[in-house]
């Protein structure tokens, strides 16, 4: 491998919200069929990768502030193992991840951070590997990591793993309310939205979204949102409580539990999240492309 530059790396992993999702049907793989506009905004995890002199090669360590992301299956340790054979590293690290990012909340988290591994491995290595296989590897390890290497807004079709990136829309300040004691399985989700899959007799939807995605209009829609609030009122009532302090929209992020309200007047966003004092709020601000590239110290084209 090449002479390395870098004995440690720093990244930011940045969350997501989805401007849009619409699942279209069942895959033969089991898997669903998406439709949805990713955007990242500024809520981030932050990632440390450090080469160590260990002699033993294989040797790993990570620690995490939250110690149930700490064992071997955590997707920063997968990332890092799948990518390793890659480049021809063959050492030892240190890695530690900064959780901020609430966990299962339809953030992104996860990905992102597997993504973070990913570029860092580069970065740290001075390597490069052609876009069509780091893609692959990404998607090996989730079908929303592939994203995460690009960053901004872009729209994604399949598992949600086939990613076209788009125009940046005008930077918005977005209120992020991730609420105590509630949490959603996207396993329990998908099942909660089979049903009403099998019963759809509207024309094809695919029109209408593809009619929204390239427009300049700022409508959000999650097909979740229906058999996940029948289930949880409350995730409806923080929707509509974001909508009457302000937001121009709002909508549950991802299959949930967290809900984010998209703010044109960043004052008025901070005094929305103040609303919320039970509940985890963050006010942060979305990402385009070259500003997300310039924080990750790399982008897909090199």
């Amino acid at each position: 491998m090449s002479i390395r530059k870098k004995e440690s790396v720093r990244l930011q992993a940045y969350a997501k919200v989805n401007l849009a999702l619409n699942i279209t049907g069942k895959r033969g793989d089991g898997y669903h069929e998406l439709r949805t506009v990713f955007q990242t905004i500024s809520l981030h995890d932050t990632l440390d990768i450090s080469i160590t002199r260990s002699q033993d090669p294989s040797v790993q360590w990570m620690t995490c502030s939250d110690p149930e992301l700490q064992g071997k299956e955590n997707l920063v340790l997968r990332a890092i193992r799948a990518i390793s054979p890659e480049i021809g590293f063959e050492g030892s690290l240190v890695v530690h991840l900064e959780k901020r990012i609430p966990v299962a909340r339809g953030l992104g988290g996860g990905s992102s951070d597997a993504a973070a591994a990913l570029i860092g491995m580069l970065r740290l290595t001075n390597m490069e590997l052609p876009l069509p296989r780091l893609m692959e590897i990404a998607a090996s390890l989730g079908a929303d990591v592939p994203f995460f290497l690009f960053g901004g807004r872009a729209l994604a079709v399949n598992r949600g793993d086939e990613i076209y990136p788009m125009e940046d829309g005008p930077k918005r300040t977005i209120v992020v309310v991730s609420p105590t004691g509630i949490g959603v399985s996207t396993k329990d989700a998908y099942g909660w939205l089979a049903p009403e899959l099998t019963r759809l007799t509207k024309p094809n939807r695919i029109w209408t979204f593809c009619a929204l995605c390239w427009s300049r209009q700022e409508t959000v829609s999650n097909d979740f949102e229906g058999p996940v609030f029948s289930r949880h009122p409350r995730l409806r009532e923080i929707r509509d409580g974001l909508l009457k302090r302000g937001a121009a929209n709002a909508a549950l992020a991802g299959s949930g539990s967290a809900v984010f309200g998209v703010f044109r007047n960043p004052a008025q966003a901070r005094r929305a999240a103040r609303a919320f004092p039970e509940d985890s709020v963050f006010v942060a601000e979305t990402l385009s492309r070259e500003k997300y590239g310039r924080a990750m110290g790399w982008s897909p084209a090199g």
